[in-house]
Parts: C-alpha cells; structure tokens; sequence
C-alpha cells in the first residue's frame, strides 16, 4: 500500500535539471511559459525550455555566458518577453534582447557601488528598478531603444538592499532590505520625484524577499527571522476604519507565518492562479501554504499544505518560482547547483 494519503495535498517532483557549477542563486519564468532562465555562481545564464509544450522534458536552450565578470544573483524577463534582465556581483545591470536572432547583451546599466542584488520590471515595461549592497535602489526610464536613463537614486534604506518588485497593476515599487524594513517608492506627479511613500516594520531580522498577490492588495514578505508576513493595504475610506494620514494608503501587517521553517527564509512567491504561496528556506526545503477557507481578511490564516522535505533540495533553497500560466507548477533552486520543477497536487478529500 502507498503511505501517503491520496486526500491530502502534495508536492510532486517532475524534473530536476543540473548544469550549472556552483549555486543557483534564481530563477524566472518567461511571462509566456515557454522558457525558464536561471543564474548562478558560474556566471552563466542558462535559458531553458522544452520540445512537447510545458509537460515535455526541458533542456538548455542557450547559454549566456559573456555579460558579467561575477556571480549573477537575479535573472528577470520584461512584461513583453522581449528583454531578459540580469543583475550581478559586478556591480552592473545587462539587458540581453534576441532582435538578432540569438540572445545578446545590449545594454550594461551602471552607477551601483557594488553587487547588484535584484532587477524588477513594470508592468508597462517603461521603468526599471534595481538595487544593491550599496544601500540605493535606482529607478531606470526605457529612454529609447536598448538606452537606459537613471531617473532616481533612493536612499531610503540603511542597510543593504536585498529585493526590489514592481506592484503588479500600479507603478509602486517595493524594496526589500537587511535593515528588517520593506519600502515603498512612487512618484510624485507634481514635481515627478521619487520618494518614500512607507515603511513597513515587523520582521527582527533581514528581510530576503518579498511578492505580491495578484490584485497588489496584499503583499507577502519573508525573512532570516524565519517567519513569512502578510501585508494588506487599507485605502482611505475603509470599511475597517484603519486611519490613512493625509490620504495615504496605509499596509499594515495582518498574518504572521511563525514556527514552520527551522531557518531563514530566502524567497517567497505567491501564485497569481491559485493564491498559494511558496516558500525557499536555508532548511532547505519548499513549502506551500494555502490560506483557511474561514479566516477573517483582515486577519487570515496560512495552513502548510504541502512540503518538498523527502525528495528536495540538498542545501539552502535561494529562489521560489510559480509558472505564468499553468496553475500549480513551480520551480525552485539550490545552493546544491539544482533546479528543481514541482507540481502541487491538490489531493482528492
């Protein structure tokens, strides 16, 4: 007989693909599906996909291997899939784009300190934010074709800044940092500059990532402190009544995810089909969490539902990532040099 319960959720592991030497340190979805782009230590982007749609087995497609000189931390696809983005260790940006038929580095955005830690796309594809070891996060304007234009330096942040996101339907950008603070940034249309619009303090510790629901209302956070948070924004004029001085939208911390994982938490990823969030650890394994079908909205419950603890990763798991477009499948990566694909299953209670 099978030892697990058909009834209960689970998380099926589909492939694993190596290639990389070193730690992968991301990974990211093109918006269409068809591709999965990963980074690492060894300095090489590998773009991944497969012969017989999302089911099939994938395999490298392309390597990049000429755009930087240290370790790449973050690959991230632009909302038209056209641009792929990298940030590194080296201190610069590179936008890769395949106009000439194969995939190649037109554009290096510099002006960072030092390591590059994440690169974020609006979703009109005009702005750009990237962050670093140097404290800043910089807004960049797509000027003209492959021309960049930095349009801000914040320095909002007192420590390193680990994640910069994009809200899904509004240019307001959320930045993550060792300082244990999130903050938000949006320009002001009467002088158009960029300022801090919130802060938000809860965690103890480093905050490592951070993503938002796929509406922007909520937005989950997770830290070395080993918790996940759980942010909701409350407009002016809320039911709720919670106050928004002069008018501002105030995000306040509804949920904290306390006690599930045994170390820091890296990277957490919210599914805009199903609403489950995932989870990568330096325990490392891969957690899904699913909010209780009773719990009050303005203070939910996140159950564990699944984990990856028999068949993961062999050391800390650095980057959670869901598919654009098929509902429940998700890849992770390791230090232990693996990208891992997963497909949840509901179970049949």
């Amino acid at each position: 007989m099978s030892s697990e319960n058909p009834a209960m959720p689970t998380l099926k592991l589909v492939q694993v693909l190596t290639g990389h030497r070193g730690r992968v340190w991301n990974i990211s979805w093109h918006p269409e599906g068809n591709l999965l782009t990963s980074c690492g230590e060894d300095k090489i982007i590998r773009i991944w996909g497969t012969e017989g749609g999302v089911e099939g087995k994938w395999v490298v497609k392309t390597s990049l291997t000429d755009g930087h000189e240290r370790t790449i931390r973050e690959v991230t696809w632009s909302p038209c899939g056209n641009y792929l983005a990298s940030a590194s260790f080296d201190a610069t940006t590179a936008i890769w784009d395949k106009k000439s038929g194969q995939f190649e580095c037109n554009a290096t955005l510099e002006g960072h300190e030092n390591e590059v830690k994440s690169v974020s796309w609006a979703k009109s594809g005009q702005l750009m934010a990237t962050c670093s070891r140097d404290k800043t996060v910089w807004v960049w304007e797509v000027a003209e074709e492959d021309e960049y234009e930095c349009a801000a330096v914040l320095n909002a942040h007192t420590q390193d800044v680990k994640k910069v996101i994009w809200h899904p339907n509004d240019e307001l950008l959320a930045s993550a940092s060792y300082d244990n603070t999130i903050k938000m940034f949006r320009e002001d249309p009467a002088d158009q500059e960029w300022t801090c619009v919130a802060t938000l303090s809860s965690h103890t510790s480093t905050v490592w990532s951070i993503a938002f629901n796929k509406t922007g209302t909520r937005l989950a956070s997770c830290s070395d402190d080993g918790t996940v948070k759980i942010w909701q924004v409350y407009l002016p004029g809320n039911q709720e009544g919670i106050a928004t001085p002069d008018g501002t939208p105030v995000w306040k911390c509804v949920s904290t995810i306390a006690g599930m994982h045994s170390r820091c938490v890296y990277d957490v990823a919210w599914c805009h089909q199903t609403g489950l969030i995932a989870t990568a650890s330096a325990d490392d394994v891969v957690r899904i969490f699913q909010e209780s079908l009773d719990s009050d909205p303005n203070q939910p419950n996140f159950d564990l539902v699944a984990s990856s603890s028999t068949n993961g990763h062999k050391q800390d798991v650095n980057c959670v990532a869901w598919h654009p477009t098929v509902a429940g499948l998700l890849a992770s990566c390791s230090d232990d040099g693996e990208i891992r694909l997963w497909k949840f299953l509901e179970g049949t209670s």
